[in-house]
Order: structure tokens, then C-alpha cells, then sequence
């Protein structure tokens, strides 16, 4: 060999090791930005990736194992994206039992669940409509509910963080209605110096106060101000006030008695309807038979979206069962955890290997997975012919969802979001300045998770600005 290309080959090397040493480091205003928020740099986990490319602009302890909170929404979704497909659909059935005879039907009125994860109470509303459409004004027996699709453990709301008021924390269910919450609303009123109370939906036998006094001062902590007590399932308490100045609020909440919820509100609603009803709202079987009609939810691709760009933890339970369900022949836990086992390990490969999954949400404290297996994952959905469905369901930076209070440049970022107490994270796509798409995984685990957000956006704005304008290099971890 000549001089020259000895030469050459040695500056190719020099270049290639240079590449992945930088790949190796974290940028100066990333390790800036950790110390300012007191956090050591091992808590951080990080890949970004040119779509397409096995080589990583930057991989920082990227094959170390880390609770992604709801990261792991990104692996339900996209799961559910490629084995139902964008417009797939839950159907929820419902048979007339008995003869219908001057608006009286003599029978039951059964409802059978399969996982729909919205139906609201606009949606419940219309399935009731249409049972009076089919001639029923009065049910003599029972409205049944059939809730065996999916086979769930009991819970505690209150096991996960002690908050069992809290929605996300509300059990998944084949028949989930409303997410089996209320929604308080306060409208100030100040002529008559109160705020008006709203509930929606109405329960049965459950009182709520119709209005709290106004207060004065700045909307700081107004829901501690208001001082609820939810305690009794009968009656939803508000002993305080509610501050003037933070006009039209809303307030979600699980109810206190969710093996109750169902009965109370069908039977609200069916009553507000100008239904009469002889019997109780209770659980039982489905027939066998041919329904009378069958209500269909939104497409997947719509459902997708509010899981995503709201980290909707409820409505991702219901997903990660019908997974279960439909392709694992069981709407189990354990079912629907083999289903995402075995597709992972179709797209990854080998790669899939040490991945923990609990559930379909991230509400957990045993998952566990990679920065480097997400983003494979995020590679694999790029080359997936649902790439469309999954990245339009994704927070943008500035913009919407999760995203919306993010500092990096507005509509550069698509991410899914994850925080727990002890978890911060970011994980989807980045449009660089230079035309670019990458892939950023960027995951946090450490007791002061809760003060990475400057530092994770300041990583996803070094995506944007062209990921240092550094040549791509091999993966490499520290």
C-alpha cells in the first residue's frame, strides 16, 4: 500500500473513532442544564437517530434498562395500529328481550361490552336514543350489563399512589362508561356572589352542591380552596369557596363507588330520557342470539390520538385488553402482556430481549426497556405502513396535548410524553433546521425526575438545531 491511501484509511478511521467518541458525550448545554435542575448525568438515558439509520447522532447510556412511564403507551399504540389497523372498531350490542307493546318492553334490556374506551355519555345517550327509536319507553325488567369480556383483577384505586380520586387511576372494564368519573364544572356568578356547580354525567341518588360562595385572591391552589369531600358516594361535599378570578374551571374525578357507577348512571340517564324503568340496572350475560342493534365506537386511529396526546392512562388500559382479547383469545392481563411480547420480538428481533411489560398505560413501577429498544421501535413504526396514524397521535412541541408548555420550537416535535413521580421522558420524532427527521428517545429516572423538563427540552432543541451538525456515527453506550 502507498503512502497516500495508508493516509487516507488512517483519517477515515481518526474521523470514524472522533464520530463516535462525540456520539458517546452529551452536548455542553445538556450537562449544563442537568446540573441546573441537580441531576447527575447516569439518571439520563438518551439515543437520537437519523429515521432510517442504525447510526446514532448521540447514544448516552442508551442499553440501560429504565422505567419509561408512558413511553410504553408508544409500544401499546403502535402494537394495536398494526395488528387492527387504523379503522378498526369496538362494537358494543344490545338486545331487546321480550315483547314490545304500547312503548312497554316486557323483558330485559342487555347491553354487552367489548372494551370501547369511549363511551362517553354523548355516546351512551345515543344507544339509549335508539333503543326509544326501536319503540321502548318503559323496561318492566332489569337493564343487564354484560361486563365479561375482559377478566380483571380487582384493585384498591388508591395501591398505585395513594390517589384514588384521581382518573387515571380508575380500573379498566369491557363496559367502561364516562371512565367511570365526573366532571365538576364552576361558573362564577358574581351578581349573586357563588360559582355554580355542574355535574356531568348525572348519578343516581347522588347529591351535589349546586353552588360554593365566591372568594377573593389570586387562582392559585383553587381545588384545595374549594374543600371537597368525595368521601361519601352519596353525596360530593364543597365546604369551601371558589376564587372569583379564576373564572369557568373544570374538574374531573373518579367516583368514590366505581362497582356502583354503572347502575347510577344508566339509571340517571335512562330516567332524564323520559325512560321509565320496573327493575335495576344490574351485571349479567348476554344471549346468545342476534342483537337489535349494535353501537360502534370511533375508529382506532382517533382513539389513538387522545391516548397519545393526552396520555390517556384509562383509555390505554382498555387498548392493551383488547389486545388481549382479540388476539390473544383472553382479555387478560396476562394475555394481553404475551400478545405485545410476541409482536415486539416480531419487529425487533433479538433486540426485544429484557424488555419488562406491565401493562398497556406505564402506571407501573416494574416495566422496564431501553432507550435503544424504543428507539428501534420508533425506527420500525417509521417503516410501518401505520407511520402516519402513530406520529399524527403524537403531543407537538408548543402546540398541543403534553407538548403544549414545551420551550423547544414550536411544531418541530413530535413526542409522546412520560412523567411519573420519579420518571420524566420524551420519546417520537424531530424535524431539524437542516431538512432531517430524527428519532429522540430521552428518559430520566432519578427522585428529582420532576425538575428534567428544561434539560429534556434543551436535548430535543439540539435535535432541532441539526443534532450538533456532527456526522453520524456507530451506536455506542457509556
Amino acid at each position: 500500500m502507498s503512502l497516500q491511501p495508508f493516509l487516507r484509511v488512517l483519517l477515515a478511521a481518526g474521523l470514524a473513532l472522533a464520530a463516535g467518541a462525540a456520539a458517546a458525550r452529551l452536548p455542553p448545554e445538556i450537562y449544563a442544564a442537568l446540573e441546573r435542575a441537580r441531576l447527575p448525568p447516569e439518571s439520563l438515558v438518551v439515543v437520537v437517530q437519523e429515521v432510517g439509520s442504525t447510526r446514532s447522532r448521540l447514544a448516552w447510556r442508551a442499553d440501560v434498562p429504565v422505567n419509561p412511564a408512558s413511553l410504553t403507551k408508544l409500544l401499546t399504540t403502535y402494537a394495536a395500529l398494526d395488528l387492527l389497523g387504523p379503522a378498526w372498531t369496538w362494537s358494543t350490542p344490545v338486545w331487546l328481550q321480550g315483547s314490545i307493546t304500547d312503548g312497554v318492553l316486557d323483558g330485559n334490556l342487555v347491553i354487552k361490552g367489548s372494551g370501547d374506551p369511549k363511551l362517553v355519555p354523548e355516546r351512551l345517550w345515543l344507544l339509549l336514543r335508539r333503543v326509544q327509536q326501536l319503540g321502548v319507553r318503559e323496561i318492566k325488567g332489569d337493564i343487564v350489563l354484560d361486563r365479561s369480556a375482559f377478566s380483571v383483577p380487582e384493585q384498591n384505586p388508591a395501591d398505585f399512589d395513594g390517589e384514588p380520586l384521581r382518573p387515571y387511576n380508575v380500573r379498566a372494564d369491557a363496559l367502561l362508561l364516562a371512565y367511570r368519573s365526573v366532571l365538576l364544572s364552576f361558573t362564577p356568578d358574581a351578581a349573586r356572589g357563588v360559582a355554580l356547580v355542574g355535574v356531568d354525567p348525572p348519578l343516581s341518588g347522588v347529591h351535589v352542591d349546586t353552588s360554593v360562595p365566591l372568594g377573593a385572591g389570586p387562582c392559585n391552589d383553587w381545588r384545595g380552596e374549594l374543600k371537597a369531600d368525595f368521601g361519601d358516594s352519596t353525596r360530593l361535599r364543597l365546604a369551601g369557596s371558589f376564587p372569583a378570578s379564576c373564572g369557568e374551571k373544570a374538574w374531573p374525578v373518579a367516583y368514590a363507588d366505581p362497582r356502583s357507577y354503572n347502575d347510577r348512571m344508566v339509571s340517571a340517564l335512562w330516567r332524564e330520557m323520559g325512560g321509565k324503568l320496573g327493575g335495576s340496572v344490574r351485571d349479567g350475560l348476554a344471549p346468545g342470539s342476534a342483537p337489535a342493534f349494535t353501537s360502534v365506537s370511533p375508529a382506532l386511529s382517533e382513539v389513538v390520538r387522545e391516548v397519545n396526546k393526552f396520555s390517556n392512562n384509562v383509555m390505554a388500559q382498555q387498548l392493551f385488553l383488547t389486545l388481549g382479547l382479540n388476539r390473544g383469545g383472553s382479555g387478560s392481563p396476562e394475555a394481553s402482556r404475551e400478545v405485545l411480547r410476541r409482536w415486539l420480538s416480531e419487529r425487533l428481533g433479538r433486540a426485544s430481549e429484557g424488555v419488562v411489560i406491565d401493562n398497556g398505560s406505564g402506571l407501573s413501577r416494574e416495566t422496564r426497556l431501553s432507550a435503544q429498544q424504543l428507539a428501534r421501535l420508533l425506527q420500525s413504526a417509521w417503516a410501518s405502513a401505520v407511520m402516519p396514524e402513530l406520529m399524527a397521535s403524537l403531543p407537538v412541541s408548543g402546540t398541543d396535548g403534553t407538548l403544549v408548555r414545551s420551550k423547544a420550537t414550536p411544531g418541530r416535535a413530535h413526542l409522546k410524553t412520560g412523567s411519573l413521580r420519579d420518571v420524566s421522558g420524551v420519546a417520537g420524532y424531530v424535524l431539524a433546521n437542516n431538512g432531517r427527521r430524527y428519532v429522540v428517545v430521552a428518559v430520566v429516572n432519578h427522585p428529582n425526575a420532576g425538575a428534567a423538563r428544561p434539560a429534556i427540552d434543551a436535548l430535543v432543541q439540539w435535535a432541532i438545531n441539526d443534532a450538533g451538525s456532527a456526522p453520524a456515527s456507530s451506536d455506542q453506550q457509556n
